[in-house]
Order: C-alpha cells, then structure tokens, then sequence
C-alpha cells in the first residue's frame, strides 16, 4: 500500500492534477487497485457544471492512467530507473456508467492485457460504492 507522498515518488504530476491518493493493492497478475477521494475542493466542479458537480469523464480515464504509471514504475526490475517515462498514447472501448460526484471515492482497478516491447495495453475500471462508474481499455509508451 501506497501513500499520497510515496505516490508523488513515482509519478510527476501534482495538484491538481495528481488524481490518485492511495494504492490499495499491486497484485500478482500485472494488477493494481488505488483509491481518488473525490471532493468538492476540486478546481473543475468550478465550471462541470456549477449547479449539478460532475467529475469529469476524462479526468476519471486520467485517473486510471496515472494508476498504471504507478504499476509500472513501481514493478521495473530491480536496478531499472524508476525515472522512466510512461506516456499515455490510447484509449479504447471506453464507458461511463454513471455519474462521479463530490463526496463520491473512486476505487480503480486495472489489469494489464498485453505488453509488446515499450507498449502496455491495459483494462480499468472505476467503481463508487461497488457500481461501476466508467470503464476503458488503455495504451501506454513506456
């Protein structure tokens, strides 16, 4: 299990960007279950939408990408650089369920698929008190 400042250790992005806020689980099975505490703090419930805060759905896919970075970078063979670059480059097959709202915590879970030389495709899905919210296929460089 990971913590905010451990998560910061391994992938660049801060507020408010930094979409993750606990790794639960990384797993057997190129799996890894982390937790987003969705508040509404957040800068985008501002303008998505004032009336009626909505998360939005391409912050929830970032979410899930973030979560693979910190899978990858934390499973890179001992010696490896944990410095390397993990670019996101794809999205497929991509559903949102239902809405995400202030007060609502993520838990994502993701599963890699396959992995062709520096190309990891991956699964993840979100889910809010056990429904699923979104889900997506992912790519990333690595």
């Amino acid at each position: 299990m990971l913590a905010i400042k451990e998560i910061m250790d391994y992938l660049p992005h801060r507020y408010p960007f930094l979409l993750v806020d606990k790794v639960i689980e990384v797993g057997p099975g190129n799996r890894i279950v982390t937790i987003k505490n969705v508040t509404i703090n957040e800068p985008f419930f501002q303008g998505h939408f004032p009336d009626e805060p909505i998360m939005p759905g391409v912050l929830i896919v970032e979410a899930m990408a973030q979560s693979w970075g910190i899978f990858y970078l934390q499973t890179l063979p001992e010696g490896q650089s944990s410095n390397s670059d993990v670019r996101f480059i794809g999205i497929d097959k991509c559903r949102f369920r239902r809405p995400v709202v202030p007060g609502d915590q993520i838990r994502f879970e993701l599963e890699g698929i396959s992995q062709k030389r520096s190309i990891w495709k991956f699964s993840g899905k979100a889910f809010v008190d056990g429904n699923l919210a979104a889900e997506a296929e992912l790519m990333a460089a690595m």
